[in-house]
């Protein structure tokens, strides 16, 4: 057990999310991100997705009064690797380990294979939220002192996060994504009139051509989440891992459990072509946001990507009155299609001095970098009709 600052906290990590009430874990989460919550950490854990045999030992940090009432919590893995991040820093554990550090593990404050922004230090509301939240980020460090690590990282949390963390001792990092934002779009062809003459041209060719052939797309969610659904969409999504990564990280059964506890909160896109489904896009549904994680085929069709990632997210975001659509990490092609640049955050504490000063030059330089990038395509590739 790793005591807070305060005598009257104590603070601990646990090896299963288990060993935390479903109850009070959401209680600090909150109900805007689904991926934070109590349901989706478990699918995780319960499929043996994320586990120590793939590299993600749980670790997560309770910070609890000294009578067992949770104040606040974090998701932690230790971890053995760099895979899975979004956040890439394989090259520091390589000169780390080259200077004769121990770079793994690490410690990770972060939601496995999901690089989507969202809160990481959890408390729940009220006046005492943002003590709470600067002891979980001393906690952070505590825990990977006591365990014997020399760095502890901070993954796509809230930009208020990100500067807590950084007033902390935290080296912060930023990088880019690509989101689109509703401005209140009664329709798609009202998003449409926002852009230049050539997009919403090029946009509604792609549309047309990605369903010829008799393609018809369905949108599923709750009940309409089957074990044949997940089995067509899980051979999708391995195809797709098997390409991009190597080793598909999620279980067959990560699947099913997600249609198990968070079957509302799935919106599931999938293509048909006489009879059979040929491909799909897995959206989870936040508050305010449609979040894009996973999308596979087993037959190729033009457009046929753009319209079920990105083109139907749009669609359902509108419908269902959502702020926004984060599409996942990367992805310049998205500009065209009216997705455009934003921060993402990470934050790094870093125990050997001279390596902290090191990695500490490089972000400088490569925050500069990432803000000349977004300047660049806001100005220069910007989809949207220019102003008078």
């Amino acid at each position: 057990m790793t005591d807070a600052t305060r005598p009257s906290f104590q603070a601990r990590s646990i090896a299963s999310i288990h060993h935390v009430p479903e109850d009070a874990w959401d209680a600090c989460a909150g109900n805007a991100n689904p991926f934070v919550s109590h349901d989706f950490l478990s699918c995780l854990e319960d499929s043996n997705s994320a586990t120590p045999e793939t590299g993600w030992a749980p670790a997560h940090i309770l910070l609890e009064e000294t009578d067992g009432r949770l104040l606040g919590c974090a998701p932690a893995y230790f971890k053995s690797h760099s895979y899975g991040e979004f956040v890439f820093d394989h090259g520091w554990a390589d000169a780390f380990e080259r200077a004769g550090g121990r770079y793994y593990p690490k410690l990770l404050i972060a939601v496995p294979f999901t690089p989507a922004t969202g809160p990481r230090l959890l408390v729940p509301p009220g006046p005492d939220a943002e003590e709470h939240r600067r002891l979980l980020a001393a906690t952070i460090v505590g825990v990977a002192q006591e365990a014997g690590i020399s760095t502890a990282h901070v993954n796509f949390p809230l930009e208020s996060e990100w500067h807590l963390l950084g007033e902390t001792g935290f080296l912060q990092r930023t990088g880019v994504q690509f989101h689109w934002v509703n401005e209140g779009f009664a329709d798609f062809e009202a998003f449409l009139a926002t852009l230049a003459s050539r997009k919403r041209k090029a946009i509604r060719k792609e549309r047309r051509e990605a369903v010829e052939g008799g393609i018809e797309i369905e949108t599923l969610s709750g009940r309409d989440l089957t074990s044949d659904v997940w089995d067509s969409f899980f051979a999708f999504y391995r195809d797709t891992g098997s390409r991009k990564w190597g080793t598909p990280y999620l279980t067959r059964r990560f699947f099913d459990l997600l249609g198990e506890r968070m079957g509302e909160k799935v919106a599931l896109v999938m293509a048909r072509r006489e009879g059979r489904w040929i491909a799909g896009a897995l959206n989870i549904v936040g508050s305010d946001t449609l979040f894009g994680r996973y999308w596979g085929c087993i037959e190729d069709h033009r457009h046929l990507h753009f319209e079920c990632c990105y083109y139907q997210a749009i669609d359902y975001a509108i419908a269902h009155g959502l702020a926004r659509v984060e599409a996942g990490a990367q992805g310049s092609h998205k500009i065209q299609r009216g997705y455009m640049p934003v921060h993402t955050y990470s934050a790094h504490w870093i125990e050997n001095p001279s390596f902290h000063a090191a990695v500490e030059r490089f972000l400088e330089e490569e925050a500069r970098h990432v803000d000349w990038e977004v300047e660049a395509i806001e100005r220069e590739y910007s989809p949207f009709r220019k102003s008078d």
